[in-house]
C-alpha cells in the first residue's frame, strides 16, 4: 500500500545519569520517543486464509493510524499450494514491501518453515501450528510459539475461522493493534451479507489469545 524505502526499527532515547546518595549510579530514560515497526510474514498453504489474516491485519493498523504495507505472494494453484504474504505496520514511513528478513514469522506448514525459520531476525519471533510441522524447528536464537488452531477449529467447529484463531495467538504475543481495530478490519473484508460472522470471529481471536504458549 505503500511503495516508498524502507524505515527500520527506529528507537530514540535520552539516557540521563544520577548519582544518588548512596553513591550507585542510576539510569534514566527521559523524553523518551520511541517508534515501532512490525515486519511480519505470514505463510502456509492456499485456503488456509493466509492473504485474509494479511489483510485484515493491514485494515487494523490503517484503523489505528499506522503506515501499513500488505504484499501477498501465492502460486498458480492458490488452494492447496504455498501462499505467503508481507505485512508492514509502522509509525513512521515504509519504504519497500519487500523483504529479507522479518520479525515475525507465522507459519503454517513445512514447506513455509523450510524456506522462511532462517530468515526470522535474531531476537524475533515465530508462531507456528505445530499440525502442519514435522520436523524439529533449528533456532535457538529466537522466541518460537506453538498454537494448535487446526485442532481447535476442528473440535470447536470453528474451521472457517482458522486464521482468526492464529491471528489472536499473535495479537496477544505482540499487540500491536486494537481488537477493536480488528473487528473494524473484518467489516472492510467481509462482504454486509456475512456481517453475521463477525461474532465467530471475534470468539475465534480470543481463543486464539488462550491458547498460544511458548515452547
Amino acid at each position: 500500500m505503500d511503495e516508498r524505502e524502507h524505515v527500520p526499527l527506529l528507537s530514540v532515547r535520552r539516557f540521563e545519569k544520577h548519582i544518588n546518595p548512596s553513591g550507585t549510579i542510576q539510569t534514566y530514560i527521559k523524553n523518551s520517543i520511541i517508534k515501532m515497526t512490525h515486519e511480519i510474514i505470514i505463510a502456509g498453504f492456499g485456503g488456509q486464509g493466509v492473504l485474509s489474516m494479511g489483510k485484515i491485519l493491514a485494515y487494523s493498523g490503517l484503523m489505528d493510524g499506522k503506515e501499513v504495507s500488505w504484499m501477498p505472494s501465492y502460486g498458480p494453484e492458490q488452494r492447496g499450494g504455498t501462499a505467503n504474504v508481507t505485512v508492514i505496520l509502522s509509525d513512521e514511513r515504509i519504504s519497500s514491501p519487500i523483504l529479507n528478513e522479518y520479525d515475525i514469522a507465522i507459519i503454517l506448514n513445512q514447506p513455509s518453515m523450510d524456506k522462511f525459520e532462517s530468515r526470522v531476525k535474531k531476537g524475533g519471533i515465530l508462531i507456528y501450528d505445530s499440525y502442519g510441522i514435522h520436523k524439529p524447528l533449528k533456532r535457538d536464537d529466537i522466541d518460537i510459539y506453538s498454537i494448535n488452531a487446526m485442532d481447535t477449529a476442528t473440535e470447536l467447529n470453528m474451521s472457517k475461522t482458522f486464521n482468526m484463531i492464529v491471528l489472536g495467538g499473535l495479537l496477544k504475543i505482540v499487540p500491536m493493534v486494537s481488537l477493536e481495530s480488528v473487528m473494524n478490519g473484518l467489516k472492510k473484508t467481509l462482504p454486509e451479507r456475512h456481517y453475521k460472522l463477525l461474532p465467530a470471529n471475534e470468539e475465534a481471536i480470543r481463543k486464539g489469545m488462550e491458547i498460544i504458549q511458548k515452547t
